[in-house]
């Protein structure tokens, strides 16, 4: 009972533990492809704006799936992610759609803007 309380407040615990070993298979990389998943790890976390905690998931494991892959075939740094890594890791976060958060602020700032047009939006001289 109370663990379904726990995980209706803090998302699924298999989420959580499967985040850790993703999150340990990113750290226990080879350097320099370590110190680039990390970057880019912290990157979609802050800026990919995921609210679905499934497709955050997805997004983390296959990011360490990515640099794990490249580490055991050697592949430089730069060849995974080119000249650009933000764009890079833009499109990589971009691939795996989802709510962002951005999508639940848009619909409040068009319900605000709807709802004082309803309560006559009109300019009034006075």
């Amino acid at each position: 009972m109370a663990g379904k309380w726990i995980e209706a407040v803090t998302g699924p615990l298999e989420q959580k533990k499967q985040y850790r070993r993703d999150k340990a298979r990113i750290d226990g990389l080879p350097e320099p492809h370590r110190t680039a998943a990390r970057a880019m790890h912290r990157y979609v976390l802050h800026a990919s704006g995921v609210t679905d905690g499934d497709v955050l998931m997805a997004m983390v494991t296959d990011l360490a799936d990515l640099w794990e892959r490249a580490a055991i075939d050697h592949t430089p740094v730069r060849t995974i992610v080119g000249e650009d890594p933000v764009d890079f890791t833009e499109s990589f976060a971009k691939a795996y759609g989802g709510k962002e958060w951005m999508d639940k602020e848009r619909a409040r700032l068009t319900t605000a803007i709807d709802t004082a047009a309803e309560d006559g939006g009109e300019v009034r001289d006075e």
